[in-house]
């Protein structure tokens, strides 16, 4: 399939993961349509062909998706915090399951065909059963958060099975790279750069898998090109698992700090233990990650170092 001249609607596009996805998308040729509820300036509008300031759900985006119908619709937007859905769990059903239902009717009533990929998280395993965790394995949610983006795929399935929307949905892992002002690469990066010491949650033992920014906007490049969309999931990660106190480790050595941090042995409620993604069905596809860790985390590390101290 060639993507010359082709189109994708990228919501979120001021984002962390909609700026990765809106850059490398313009770079193999596609145009780029961004929409956010940020000011223009704060968009990346080097990489869109147009940008489109909406609140959603908003009416103007029926007259958008019927003046310029893409052929692929990425869905970034959505809060995106277990803390804030755990106290706000209102804001976050109505940001990502209400939105996310807006935006596939909207699709449904004005390009029928359009491929519509959703940006769902690992969240909806909970404390998974084994690792690594396949896709078919129970859902458990832990947060609001989690089960929204549950119900957010069934949505997906929804318009598959009844109105022959193409979909699929991306479990995201623990996404990371340059931009990324929360989490605990940024958490581990700020303290070492601005404090004496370094108290970080949990016991250190806690796991994540980790994947570049970069690597899912490939990942999602590759699902447009070879996936059925049959409202089907996959996840997303480079399929290793790194608990907190060797990422901590990583980092510290970008950084050469020469502390060891210590773990206040407290876990926050709806955070899962431990992560490790079984990307089988996306490999199949053809998605290999192409990020190492070490590297992405250096990278990051001075990223971090410039944001905070200017150098």
């Amino acid at each position: 399939m060639t993507t010359q001249s082709k189109s994708v609607l990228v919501t979120g596009v001021a984002g962390f993961i909609g700026r990765y996805v809106a850059r490398y998308f313009s770079e193999q040729s596609w145009s780029v349509i961004g929409i956010d509820n940020s000011a223009p300036e704060n968009a990346p509008v080097a990489n869109l062909a147009a940008y489109h300031r909406l609140q959603l759900p908003d009416p103007a985006l029926n007259r958008l998706l019927q003046e310029h119908p893409p052929e692929v619709c990425i869905h970034c937007a959505g809060r995106a915090s277990v803390g804030l859905s755990i106290t706000d769990p209102a804001t976050d059903f109505y940001t990502n399951t209400a939105l996310t239902f807006e935006l596939l009717n909207a699709l449904r009533l004005n390009v029928p065909n359009c491929r519509f990929i959703f940006l769902s998280s690992a969240a909806v395993y909970g404390n998974p059963e084994l690792l690594p965790v396949r896709e078919t394995q129970s859902l458990a949610p832990l947060s609001p958060y989690g089960f929204h983006k549950w119900q957010c795929e069934q949505l997906c399935l929804e318009f598959t099975k009844v109105y022959g929307l193409p979909t699929a949905s991306m479990r995201i892992f623990s996404a990371y790279g340059p931009g990324l002002r929360r989490q605990v690469l940024w958490d581990i990066c700020r303290k070492a750069i601005t404090q004496d010491s370094i108290t970080l949650q949990g016991t250190g033992r806690e796991s994540r898998d980790f994947i570049h920014a970069l690597d899912i906007a490939k990942a999602l490049m590759v699902v447009v090109r070879s996936a059925p969309m049959q409202g089907e999931v996959y996840n997303l990660g480079a399929g290793t698992e790194v608990t907190i106190a060797e990422l901590a480790s990583i980092i510290l050595d970008a950084l050469e700090y020469k502390c060891t941090p210590e773990f206040d042995g407290v876990v926050p409620a709806g955070t899962p233990l431990n992560w490790q993604a079984d990307v089988s069905k996306l490999s199949a596809l053809g998605f290999t990650a192409s990020v190492p860790l070490e590297r992405g985390v250096k990278t990051f590390a001075n990223w971090c170092r410039a944001e905070l101290v200017g150098v």
